[in-house]
């Protein structure tokens, strides 16, 4: 059986129920265009990260960094979400800047030497966003004073909220979905600056997936879009369209920061 893992905007019970919704919807699709033994629902027990690179990989989101650096040449790019949340521009989006609230920093220069709180160092939202924001800044190459690894985007706020860390990168998305969805979360920060834009999260599957593997679950996201049924699950996720980008398109984001400051880590 192919595995489906969609898992990288499922932080709540509303988007978890929509995400299942949606692979329903594509299983359906794909079913009736010939693949066959297809799960029925998305796999929930692979880590995203480890599922990107499995040979029985149908579907997946991958984080737009790791997809620039290592996944290229080894996943086939199957399309990138246009989301509708405050920070996204067509396919591409930002992560907003945040800070605790009370706190005297108001500017990116105000957080030279403050501790950042990053989720993953291969993020592109939570970290290399967040470094190429700061890099005409960095002078000698060095602005932070410390940097702390929270495993998530939560987490990063959390640690802003907590006064562990002075600032975090939040992608657009997810700080959208926790606005709606779970307010509380971010009564306690608030946003400074934004980051540049870059290519979003891109959906991909196996790099030996056929070209008519590929065109196939092109045309059935497509197909996702246009549906009046899910009408309520594509605002859920705040879902809009699906574009199709090249490869060479998200080159940019390995070099956003250029040498300017060193890889973001705890």
């Amino acid at each position: 059986m192919p595995l489906v893992s969609i898992a990288m905007y499922v932080t709540s019970e509303p988007l978890a129920d929509s995400t299942a919704e949606l692979w329903s919807f594509l299983r359906h699709y794909l079913s009736n265009a010939g693949l066959k033994d297809l799960p029925e629902r998305p796999d929930q027990t692979v880590p995203y990260d480890e599922a990107w690179l499995r040979p029985d990989l149908l579907l997946s989101q991958a984080c737009g960094y790791p997809f620039a650096k290592s996944l290229r040449g080894r996943v086939r790019l199957v399309a990138t979400p246009i989301y509708g949340h405050p920070g996204c521009d067509g396919p591409r989006m930002r992560s907003f800047i945040v800070v605790r609230e009370g706190s005297p920093f108001h500017s990116l220069a105000d957080l030279r030497g403050t501790t950042a709180a990053i989720n993953s160092p291969d993020s592109n939202s939570g970290s290399n966003l967040f470094r190429a924001a700061v890099a005409r800044l960095a002078g000698s190459g060095r602005f932070f004073g410390r940097i702390i690894e929270t495993g998530s985007h939560r987490g990063s706020i959390a640690a802003v909220a907590e006064g562990r860390a002075e600032s975090a990168a939040i992608d657009c998305v997810t700080y959208a979905n926790i606005r709606r969805f779970d307010p509380g979360h971010l009564q306690a920060v608030r946003i400074i600056a934004e980051t540049p834009k870059g290519p979003g999260l891109p959906f991909i599957t196996s790099g030996d997936a056929s070209e008519e593997t590929v065109i196939l679950l092109r045309n059935a996201l497509s197909a996702a879009i246009k549906e009046p049924s899910l009408a309520a699950m594509r605002a859920t996720l705040g879902l809009i369209e699906f574009s199709v980008l090249s490869e060479a398109d998200y080159e940019l984001l390995l070099s956003l920061a250029g040498d300017a400051l060193p890889q973001l880590r705890a």
